[in-house]
């Protein structure tokens, strides 16, 4: 990114905390307080308002913040009750199963773990916290998938000889009415994982509870039973967001 890019995305920034502290305020004042001709503060409140970030009061010439900040804002808060919240069921789930629990999220078309709890067999030091993976070849995935949380992508990538690359061949039906997914050694050769969606209260899908392990240990036989206590603890978050359905 280029200076001059840098400079504006400080600036934009400036307004956006002018105007929080100001409420409505004018062209011109904006200007004066960032120091730069009138011509450059309009560009950017042009840019800021053409993402919902600012709008124009019936003054004409004022401006404020906009409900796209609200909306920004809600995400951001949803995502840290979701973490906040889910913390304790994860830690309760990775010692009653035994097994590694994330909380994952939609995100551009992908699946994104934004919390992580190492159970007590855990063998690995790998962690996921953070990792973007296909919603295809994830129990995650496929629960964000199966409830409409993300679309199925047109094209479905192989990971490992058991990756599912028919669309018609993920069960989203049958997620749906079970109420959890699996995944068995379809984005890592050995690693097999169960999950289960967590919703907001006002019932959608806003992400998804899995634990994952070993083949040799997570074995496809000892799914529908981790499966079902997955289940449990995504119903347990739910009603921690307010969903009572």
């Amino acid at each position: 990114m280029s200076n001059s890019s840098v400079q504006s995305v400080d600036r934009a920034i400036a307004i956006l905390e002018i105007l929080a502290r100001e409420g409505a305020t004018r062209v011109t004042d904006l200007a004066s307080e960032l120091e730069v001709h009138k011509s450059t503060a309009s560009r950017l409140l042009g840019a800021l308002e053409q993402g919902g970030l600012v709008e124009q009061t019936g003054d004409r010439g004022r401006y404020r913040l906009g409900v796209g900040v609200v909306r920004l804002a809600g995400a951001a808060t949803a995502q840290l009750d979701l973490a906040r919240e889910s913390r304790p069921v994860c830690m309760r789930l990775a010692e009653e199963v035994g097994e590694t629990v994330n909380i994952a999220v939609a995100r551009d078309g992908d699946v994104v773990n934004i919390s992580q709890v190492r159970g007590p067999s855990a063998i690995s030091g790998q962690s996921w916290a953070g990792a973007r993976t296909p919603p295809h070849a994830t129990s995650s995935g496929k629960v964000l998938l199966a409830f409409g949380a993300l679309a199925v992508p047109d094209e479905l990538r192989r990971f490992t000889p058991l990756t599912i690359t028919d669309r018609r061949q993920l069960g989203l039906e049958e997620i749906v009415r079970r109420g959890w997914a699996a995944a068995v050694e379809e984005l890592e050769p050995g690693l097999n994982a169960v999950a289960a969606p967590v919703r907001n209260i006002d019932g959608a899908v806003v992400a998804a509870v899995s634990a994952s392990g070993p083949s040799f240990r997570l074995t496809p036989q000892r799914l529908p039973e981790v499966g079902e206590s997955v289940a449990e603890g995504a119903r347990e978050i739910s009603r921690r967001l307010g969903y009572y359905g």
